[in-house]
């Protein structure tokens, strides 16, 4: 069946998001497949999962791991899974709709029509679109934002959103195996990684709208990889050391 990308979504504990999410992203226009990577999420999502694809069968798959092994390895399992099947367009996206489905159409124009490599669902690239997140969290997350960009003189003003479409060979051209960071710092070092290479990053302007159901999956742990391994990242790559 032809289509027009894979939307991996990794999952722990979505059962009151996952069926929704999947339904909306398969009722578009589009031809999007969607593959899930779920954490053994003991709350019943991959068997809501295995339910739905009786009824989208050849577009909804799954793929199950032992343990709650972070969103950077969840999405690594992802890619090679797609770069085994040839899928062109690859995206990143969450279950909790945060992400409107409705803007993977953006995403993938970018990418097909208007010649990026990578396209980024950016909450800042025109002011701060953000919805119901406290001023605490704005403020962290913008000023994570600017540490980014000047740490590492990426002009992206979203370096840690996790709304993305890569070209295949993208992620192709980067050493999965050798990523460093598991939580979301792994969407930092994806760009970097992408913007040393050189390829055309572009951002589309997205509203972000927090979670309404189930819980966040932030932590201190996850914030201290960002602002810590973002500096040792930097400096990695202008070492050359081994494995960048």
């Amino acid at each position: 069946m032809r289509t027009d990308g894979l939307v991996i979504i990794p999952t722990y504990n979505e059962i009151e998001n996952i069926e929704a999410i999947i339904r909306e992203v398969l009722l578009l226009k589009k031809n999007f497949h969607v593959l899930i990577v779920d954490d053994n999420s003991p709350d019943g999502t991959a068997a809501k999962v295995e339910e739905l694809q009786q009824e989208f069968p050849a577009r909804l798959f799954l793929e199950e791991r032992k343990e709650k092994s972070g969103l950077g390895t969840a999405y690594i399992h992802g890619f090679k899974w797609a770069l085994r099947r040839g899928y062109p367009y690859i995206f990143e996206m969450d279950a909790d709709f945060s992400h409107n489905p409705r803007d993977l159409v953006r995403l993938f124009n970018a990418c097909s029509l208007h010649g990026a490599d990578v396209a980024i669902g950016s909450r800042y690239v025109k002011g701060v679109n953000v919805v119901n997140w406290p001023m605490k969290r704005i403020l962290l997350s913008y000023g994570a934002s600017f540490y980014v960009k000047f740490i590492t003189g990426m002009r992206i003003h979203d370096p840690t959103a996790g709304f993305i479409c890569y070209k295949k060979e993208v992620i192709e051209s980067i050493a999965l195996d050798n990523i460093r960071f598991v939580g979301y710092a792994f969407q930092i070092e994806m760009k970097f990684r992408a913007f040393l290479q050189k390829f055309h990053i572009v951002e589309v302007p997205i509203i972000f709208k927090d979670r309404e159901k189930g819980n966040s999956k932030m932590s201190g742990k996850i914030i201290n990889e960002a602002v810590f391994g973002v500096l040792s990242m930097k400096l990695r790559s202008l070492f050359k050391r081994k494995g960048f």
